[in-house]
């Protein structure tokens, strides 16, 4: 489903051309966050999910989307209905955001992951809406069907069942790991966890990623040379820091 051919960061009023937003897309996590850093928008131990979060299909490369954002539980029944994916006001809202979209689903049991929200059908019917991953503190399952699928999957845990999976709202901030999202935020992620990307960069990282990877090659290659010396590196590490702060 192919719902804009011109990406939008929601709420912010930038938009990303659909060239840009490939760029930004075929970054790893890593080169993004260095290339954040340099921007100084925001501190450095903010922005990302620490803890447990695990990228289960780390072969798919990166992942790039606008964030739909709600709470689930799974320990106990919902008020009403019996099927975790019969809200169909969460799937109207899910296609009512720029695509593509990744859910972004905070578990509000005590403990949560007793049971996954996200499996097979999810996925599927995401997909179809043009969703393209899964961002939670609870379980996920349906491993091998999802990944072949393509569908990126970020959680602490799997779980065998469903158990009481089931929306408790949604479209409001959520936080998974520390990290606080909301609807519509740009997130990105890959084998080394994820991120929200301020919008008014998103544009600039390619740029400035190439910026950083041309040093850290140029860095890397006197290290492995004949001609390393610790006056060496410490005249490029001067040098380094003193065209960032010009910059």
């Amino acid at each position: 489903m192919n719902r804009t051919d011109t990406q939008v960061v929601s709420g912010s009023g930038v938009r990303l051309s659909r060239e840009d937003f490939q760029r930004l897309a075929a970054l790893d996590a890593c080169s993004v966050s260095n290339a954040i850093e340099r921007f100084q928008v925001r501190m450095r131990n903010e922005g990302f999910a620490g803890g447990q979060l695990k990228c289960w299909f780390p072969n798919l490369g990166p992942m790039l989307g606008y964030a739909a954002t709600g709470r689930i539980r799974t320990s106990e029944p919902p008020i009403s209905g019996c099927c975790y994916y019969d809200r169909m006001d969460w799937w109207s809202y899910l296609a009512s955001l720029p695509a593509p979209t990744v859910m972004v689903l905070q578990d509000v049991d005590h403990a949560p992951g007793m049971g996954a929200f996200v499996g097979e059908i999810h996925a599927t019917i995401g997909r179809a809406l043009g969703c393209i991953g899964y961002v939670t503190n609870g379980a996920v399952r349906d491993l091998p069907v999802v990944e072949g699928m393509g569908f990126h999957l970020f959680a602490p845990c799997s779980a065998v069942s469903h158990s009481y999976a089931h929306l408790v709202d949604f479209g409001e901030p959520v936080e998974i790991g520390g990290l606080k999202i909301q609807s519509g935020d740009l997130i990105h992620g890959d084998r080394h966890g994820i991120q929200t990307i301020p919008p008014e960069i998103a544009a600039d990282i390619p740029r400035e990623v190439a910026n950083v990877l041309a040093e850290e090659r140029e860095l890397i290659e006197f290290c492995r040379s004949p001609e390393f010396s610790l006056s060496g590196l410490a005249e490029r590490l001067e040098r380094g820091a003193k065209d960032r702060i010009e910059r």
